[in-house]
């Protein structure tokens, strides 16, 4: 009795009752301000609160599930976003929440994969093959975008495969430093994570070749503890960073220029503020202007300053329409995966699940992180995404799916293995 003793009961209706009316009022705004698309959000947010009512009728009844603290938070978190991008184009509205519907069913789909801990075994190594075949294809076929080669179109849809390979990173470091306890296992795994962020480099990517570099060193702590060795490779990334960042000055090449310059921007934004500070100096302003409660949905100038300003900005929106106490609302929710993770991984069934679920929580803290910091000019900008906020399928699935190791370090979601773990304790 001592794990039903150590994890509380959630009262997840209570708070699904909560974001609904969250959401509700968030729909209501954005009907009286932009009058002429009422219809259209009436329609978005009545899908949206129909998945999440569905979902969790559907765990609650089919499986005896009680715990949905991490679904409760992804579901708030994705609201925002809905709401946001739905500002601009109800169609973008309606494809997030499309979007929120297939990362709903990968999460349940990697719910059962990652149950099994030998069918994980198993896999970890057609993962890595698998993953490693993604980011070459994409290096090798993706057209430069912006300077960046991340993007492959598939017919009407453009996918973004790095998003997808995050998942594929933290299954085969979880799975191998699982079974190979040794200092050997983790150097494998360095490799593996040397080659995912040398290909990212390649494509231009340095967004997410930091982040990918960021859990390579959380899972490698999870598994070793051995903080003195990750401390090394930190040092050594920092230098990497450094020289990369001289060789970049020497050339004239478009992505790397575009990376360059945002490095140089950093804490200088000011200094050029209708050119190369124009993004985030825009972004600082609206958010000022949104004060503690924000000047409302749909009222909002941010999202038409530029282009991207409902994906790699979208924090910005979050402070002038919602407010900045909503704003430190969602960097809570973040803080919160990542308790939740620890917390549940005392109760675990095996090291595996402890490693996936503390390493896939670090890496989406470490990416909203890049990306809310990254927009306030605290950190450098990096234009990564805002996990399940942000404006695009590739990242709203890819987050799901990552939600998946983290759910699996809790005996609650699997009912059966709670009742052993009882049995046994």
């Amino acid at each position: 009795m001592a794990v039903s003793k150590k994890v509380k009961q959630f009262k997840y209706l209570w708070y699904l009752l909560l974001i609904t009316f969250f959401q509700i009022l968030s729909c209501v705004q954005l009907m009286s301000n932009l009058e002429e698309n009422s219809s259209g959000f009436a329609t978005i947010f009545a899908t949206y609160v129909a998945v999440e009512w569905l979902y969790v009728f559907l765990m609650r009844t089919l499986i005896k599930q009680k715990s949905f603290e991490l679904e409760m938070i992804a579901f708030f978190l994705g609201g925002i976003g809905v709401a946001l991008i739905s500002r601009k184009s109800v169609d973008n509205g309606l494809k997030q929440v499309v979007f929120t519907l297939a990362g709903v069913f990968v999460f349940l789909v990697m719910r059962w994969l990652i149950a099994d801990a030998d069918r994980v075994t198993k896999l970890r190594f057609p993962a890595a093959i698998i993953a490693a075949g993604t980011l070459g294809l994409t290096f090798l076929i993706a057209p430069e975008i912006n300077g960046a080669k991340n993007w492959i179109s598939l017919g009407p849809v453009a996918v973004q495969p790095s998003e997808f390979v995050k998942v594929a990173f933290i299954f085969v470091g979880a799975a191998t430093l699982d079974k190979l306890q040794t200092t050997k296992s983790v150097f494998k795994y360095l490799i593996f994570t040397l080659g995912c962020v040398g290909a990212l480099a390649l494509m231009k990517d340095f967004g997410a070749a930091l982040i990918y570099f960021a859990t390579f060193v959380i899972i490698a702590y999870v598994r070793s503890g051995d903080w003195k060795s990750l401390a090394a490779l930190g040092v050594a990334g920092v230098i990497g960073v450094i020289l990369l960042l001289s060789i970049m000055n020497q050339t004239d090449i478009p992505g790397i220029q575009t990376a360059l310059n945002r490095f140089q921007n950093y804490r200088h934004v000011w200094e050029d503020p209708s050119n190369r500070g124009y993004q985030q100096t825009q972004v600082l302003m609206c958010i000022a202007s949104g004060g503690l409660f924000g000047v409302g949905l749909g009222n909002g100038r941010l999202l038409y300053a530029f282009e991207e300003a409902d994906n790699d900005s979208i924090f910005g929106m979050i402070g002038e329409e919602y407010g900045i106490v909503l704003g430190f609302a969602v960097l809570i929710a973040y803080a919160g995966i990542l308790v939740y993770s620890i917390s549940a991984a005392k109760s675990a069934r095996n090291s595996f699940y402890v490693i996936a679920a503390i390493g896939a929580a670090g890496l989406l803290v470490v990416q909203a992180s890049l990306n809310t910091f990254g927009t306030t000019d605290v950190l450098p900008f990096t234009g990564v995404t805002l996990p399940f906020v942000s404006r695009g399928g590739s990242s709203l699935v890819s987050c799901w799916a990552l939600l998946a190791f983290i759910k699996s370090v809790d005996p609650r979601a699997y009912p059966k293995a709670l009742r052993e773990t009882q049995l046994t304790a």
